[in-house]
């Protein structure tokens, strides 16, 4: 039987995006903790496994792999028969625009936001609403162009969750307890739909713990 192990941060939403593809697909793994805010990936030990010290890495009876765009493409081919990416060429071309969208627009800003929203209060710090508010044109931006094209019904892509949607979940989780989610969200009434749908699924909730 496949040994599946994935290491990273619980709270990383790269992580869950791995945890949400497994979990959707039944598929056992462990889930080993790393610390990144006690600086565990830049440990000779993770290293090893990440070069770059990011999460998560993935291991497959003893190969590594890492970035969350392999590791789900991987994870869909070979254990979910590509259940989780749509067989339609322009639908697989829209999920891997929405992946782009996060991560080369969307995940520095969101970063921001949650940072100083949730973060920064909760370790006794006081939020600087500056930088907050330097964020949200850009979040919002990133949302409203997938919110340009999504189907949304009920999932981002159509009738099945895809790998887009493993994506988008863990954004929505942190961005839902900010007090700037309904202004980021006041354009994309298909992403707030769909967020009332998903966020009620018992594997989203698993991984938001």
């Amino acid at each position: 039987m496949t040994k599946l192990i994935v290491y990273g941060t619980p709270l990383s939403t790269y992580v869950r995006t791995v945890r949400l593809l497994l979990e959707s697909a039944s598929l056992d793994y462990t889930l080993k903790g790393i610390d990144i805010f006690n600086g565990e990936n830049q440990s000779a030990e993770y290293l090893s496994k990440h070069p770059f010290g990011k999460v998560p890495t993935l291991e497959v009876d003893g190969e590594l792999l890492y970035e969350t765009t392999a590791i789900t493409e991987y994870l869909n081919i070979v254990f979910a028969d590509h259940k989780f990416s749509p067989s339609e060429p322009i639908l697989k071309a829209r999920m891997r625009q929405i992946i782009g969208i996060i991560d080369n627009y969307l995940y520095a800003p969101f970063g921001t936001i949650v940072i100083q929203s949730l973060i920064v209060p909760s370790q006794g710090g006081k939020t600087d609403s500056d930088l907050v508010q330097k964020a949200v044109p850009p979040v919002q931006k990133s949302l409203e162009a997938i919110e340009s094209v999504v189907v949304s019904s009920p999932y981002l892509l159509g009738s099945e969750l895809s790998i887009a949607d493993f994506y988008v979940i863990p954004i929505f989780i942190y961005l839902s307890q900010t007090s700037e989610f309904e202004a980021i969200t006041a354009q994309t009434p298909k992403l707030r739909s769909w967020w009332d749908k998903v966020s009620q699924l018992e594997n989203v909730k698993k991984v938001a713990v």
